[in-house]
């Protein structure tokens, strides 16, 4: 059975004591109310260590928000997924829209970074999802089945079971828009649909597939009460432990 998860993307927030005061408290919170899902927060590289020996792993998972696309070598500030597992972090973020946007990433250098990842057993969450012109003009739907083919379809199943995705429709992020629960519920029916057309029904019904569009206290109960929304990655409101908290209960 796929799992119910929420993780957050701290992004390029907080320093090093600020998180680890904030990990703590998200990790003594769920001490205190059992979660029903799946709980991770993923921080930056300089926050890893500290935070891998603030909490309790068997409580609250801990993830990076990117790797390299090399696993050494002479790339001048750059972390490798070897890195990142040497923390104690068990996920990694990889191919967020901002890193799309931002970063030039491909689904070339995605295809790396997937691997290196799951080489270091780590677990990716994996970033999917279309602008606002690509939604105005209709074609999400082809945008987001590429992007899955891209980056992962050279998974074989066992590896491909163990990636999360994360829908993100990006005009959705820090616009102060949400995709309705419906439209979030449409597109990952249709993100399982096509997982299930190349790897089976097995694999697509085990896959946890996560919303990662301004999911808020308030509106994630609906959200996850859709069938095929098993969870969100949470930017802003991880970054506040009664915010994140609130969204955790919804589950």
């Amino acid at each position: 059975m796929r799992k119910n998860i929420v993780a957050g993307n701290w992004k390029m927030n907080t320093t090093v004591p600020e998180g680890v005061a904030l990990a703590k408290e998200v990790n003594e919170a769920l001490k205190a109310e059992k979660a029903n899902c799946d709980v991770i927060v993923c921080v930056p590289f300089t926050h890893l260590c500290s935070v891998a020996a603030a909490i309790d792993s068997s409580v609250l998972g801990l993830g990076a928000e990117n790797c390299a696309d090399h696993k050494s070598g002479a790339y001048t500030g750059e972390v490798s997924a070897p890195m990142v597992a040497s923390t104690g972090a068990k996920y990694v973020i990889l191919g967020h829209s901002e890193r799309r946007q931002y970063y030039g990433e491909t689904s070339e250098t995605l295809r790396e970074k997937v691997a290196l990842a799951l080489e270091n057993g780590l677990s990716p969450i994996f970033c999917i999802g279309e602008v606002l012109e690509e939604r105005e003009n209709g074609t999400f739907n082809d945008v987001v089945k590429t992007q899955i083919v891209e980056g992962l379809f050279n998974l074989n199943a066992e590896d491909f079971g163990k990636i999360i995705l994360a829908y993100e429709p990006v005009w959705a992020i820090g616009t102060g828009k949400t995709a309705t629960a419906e439209q979030a519920e449409d597109m990952h029916a249709f993100i399982r649909n096509v997982i299930a057309e190349k790897y089976g029904n097995e694999v697509a019904d085990n896959t946890s597939i996560l919303y990662g569009g301004s999911c808020k206290p308030s509106n994630a109960a609906e959200l996850f009460a859709k069938p095929n929304v098993d969870g969100g990655l949470i930017g802003g409101a991880a970054l506040k432990c009664a915010d994140f908290m609130g969204i955790v209960k919804a589950f």
